[in-house]
């Protein structure tokens, strides 16, 4: 089987992202990617993210069913990460939960970089629920919506840039974390622009799920 990507809202595009990611960052993983066609087309916020809880649990179910070697929450948000815990025998990784893991098993203070106010308030609680509220400064928002960041790439990544070199002038960090699974098309452009360590939740997540499935 395959450690499956899910990608709990409704745009495809931003599937086959993460999914070039994931398998650039741990290329002896097969991974898949899976949308949840009956998800929002993003989200932003925990109204989105109530709304994607039951489809991405089913194809939880059915990943579980299929044998999936390994499942990762494709939402920064880590939606519903702890019942897909729950569910599955098999390791579950959402690509929040590892970035902020990763920044605190090197001993980084980080801030969050993400895309609208409205996801703020989950950010910092998942954070502070996995114990590693003293690692992080600050959760600062681009204002850049989710399905900007395909349609208008260029514009999204330098406005991303411009809230990163804020952080890192003024938030006493030794990394960035960029808080949107959609964020995978402007990493590049941010690491370029920034002499602190940039972290890609995705590219986290899937080193992780390649260093679990090895310990199994």
């Amino acid at each position: 089987m395959a450690v499956i990507i899910i990608n709990p809202n409704s745009t495809a595009s931003m599937t086959e992202a993460m999914l070039a990611q994931a398998r650039r960052a741990a290329p002896d993983v097969a991974f898949e990617g899976w949308t949840s066609h009956d998800g929002p087309p993003a989200i932003q916020g925990v109204a989105d993210g109530e709304a994607a809880r039951a489809p991405l649990l089913r194809l939880v179910d059915r990943a579980v069913s299929q044998g999936a070697d390994g499942i990762i929450i494709g939402c920064f948000d880590d939606t519903a990460l702890e019942e897909v815990a729950d569910r599955a025998d098999c390791p579950v990784i959402g690509i929040g939960q590892a970035s902020y893991h990763y920044a605190a098993l090197r001993n980084w203070r980080f801030s969050v970089v993400t895309t609208l106010s409205v996801s703020k308030p989950i950010i910092r609680s998942n954070i502070e629920r996995q114990g590693l509220r003293h690692h992080l400064s600050k959760v600062r928002a681009s204002e850049i919506p989710v399905l900007e960041l395909e349609a208008n790439t260029s514009h999204a990544g330098t406005v991303i840039a411009e809230e990163a070199l804020v952080a890192e002038r003024d938030d006493s960090v030794s990394a960035i974390i960029l808080g949107c699974a959609g964020m995978v098309e402007v990493v590049d452009m941010v690491r370029d622009r920034l002499s602190t360590a940039v972290i890609d939740p995705v590219q986290c997540a899937a080193q992780c799920m390649l260093w679990m499935n090895h310990s199994r």
